[in-house]
């Protein structure tokens, strides 16, 4: 059984950093996507970053281009998402998906798992 186990939010100030990290166990994952996820309250779930386990391409929302770096340890496996210039805007509760298969999808009905999320909050 697949789990994600996202860890790293809090609180921080505008203009600062965080990383979080989603731990997956439970299966190889060479053949998974693995994609960042946010939700803020009344919103719908918006993706951010995704990654291919086996090849390492990403892929990235224009909204955190440029400022958000998804990476991957295989041998940890262990998805990161670094966060930089946080905005106040960033402000939500971030999940940590996977979905098996060669088709990348950016929409959050297409993942099979996901993590608890882990609240970011960023204060102006």
């Amino acid at each position: 059984q697949v789990q994600l186990v996202e860890s790293g939010g809090g609180l921080v100030q505008a203009g600062g950093s965080l990383r979080l990290s989603c731990a997956a166990s439970g299966r190889t994952f060479g053949s998974y996507k693995m994609g960042w996820f946010r939700q803020a309250p009344g919103k719908e779930r918006e993706f951010l970053a995704g990654i291919s386990w086996s090849t390492g391409r990403t892929y990235y929302a224009d909204s955190v281009k440029g400022r958000f770096t998804i990476s991957r340890d295989n041998a940890k496996n262990t998805v990161y998402l670094q966060m930089n210039s946080l905005k106040p805007e960033d402000t939500a509760v971030y999940y940590c998906a996977a979905r098996s298969g060669a088709i990348f999808y950016t929409s959050a009905r297409e993942y099979d798992h996901w993590g608890q999320g882990t609240q970011v909050t960023v204060s102006s």
